[in-house]
């Protein structure tokens, strides 16, 4: 499916959308979101009566279900000139899922269509849409990183390489690389509960791979997927730990390099 073309966001507004486990799990990766995007001297605003996106009841077949919540967004982000989100599968589940889902539907095939091309992943908003890939970020201290790509985001959005570019920019953070860093960590939403064999089987080896990468923290874009693979270094006692993009960006505004600008 072709994704559809978005227009510039240069100078809009962006309408935050938060997603779930991001809201009631990890709100300061949030808040780095906030962060990162008022550093950029971009407008944010969030959507109060914002909920799902629908993506649980749609990837398990409930699609009257996903279309109820997913209405939902749509109401609440009706007046967004920018939508920004903070993990891929959400991402994907408006930009990719969402005309699909609402073809026939002549009530709001329009606004999922409209959805669809204004929202934007934060890293691709700020390197794509922004056409910005240095923030002038300094980390207070050396830290070695490596990224693990989420599924959803690198085979439906193309995401990673943003990301990448951006932490690269970053004083003091050192990119090394994770072995088979595009392979499923096993979460896949209900996939973890259903079939909890195989997401374990798929788990234990990402997490091999995480103890044997040089690196100190590994990256992703998605907080699900980071959910699931810091459970399984938690119970391995392992003192590896994955992060957020976004945590790691909003960590280099500490130390912003004096005197540089991002203009």
């Amino acid at each position: 499916m072709v994704l559809p073309e978005r227009e510039s966001p240069v100078g809009k507004k962006v309408s935050f959308f938060v997603t779930c486990i991001m809201d009631m799990i990890y709100p300061d990766t949030g808040m780095s979101v906030v962060e990162i995007l008022e550093y950029l001297g971009v407008v944010v605003d969030f959507p109060e009566t914002q909920t799902c996106c629908g993506q649980p009841g749609f990837n398990s077949g409930y699609r009257d279900e996903a279309k109820q919540v997913a209405t939902q967004f749509l109401r609440a982000f009706k007046d967004a000139e920018v939508i920004v989100t903070a993990s891929g599968s959400c991402g994907a589940m408006v930009r990719h899922e969402y005309p699909a889902l609402f073809a026939d539907d002549p009530q709001w095939s329009a606004a999922a269509n409209r959805a669809a091309a204004i929202t934007w992943d934060l890293t691709e908003f700020i390197v794509d849409g922004l056409g910005i890939t240095d923030l002038k970020l300094r980390l207070p201290q050396p830290k070695t990183f490596a990224f693990h790509d989420a599924c959803h985001g690198l085979r439906l959005l193309k995401l990673g390489g943003a990301a990448r570019t951006l932490v690269n920019h970053i004083e003091n953070a050192t990119v090394m690389e994770l072995k088979d860093c595009d392979v499923c960590c096993g979460f896949g939403g209900l996939f973890s509960v259903k079939m909890a064999e195989v997401s374990n089987a798929m788990l234990t080896k990402k997490i091999e791979q995480i103890n044997a990468c040089p690196a100190e923290t590994i990256i992703t874009g998605d907080v699900s997927c980071l959910t699931q693979m810091n459970g399984g270094l938690s119970r391995q006692k392992s003192a590896k730990r994955v992060v957020h993009v976004a945590d790691v960006l909003a960590e280099g505004l500490k130390g912003k390099r004096d005197g540089d600008s991002i203009k």
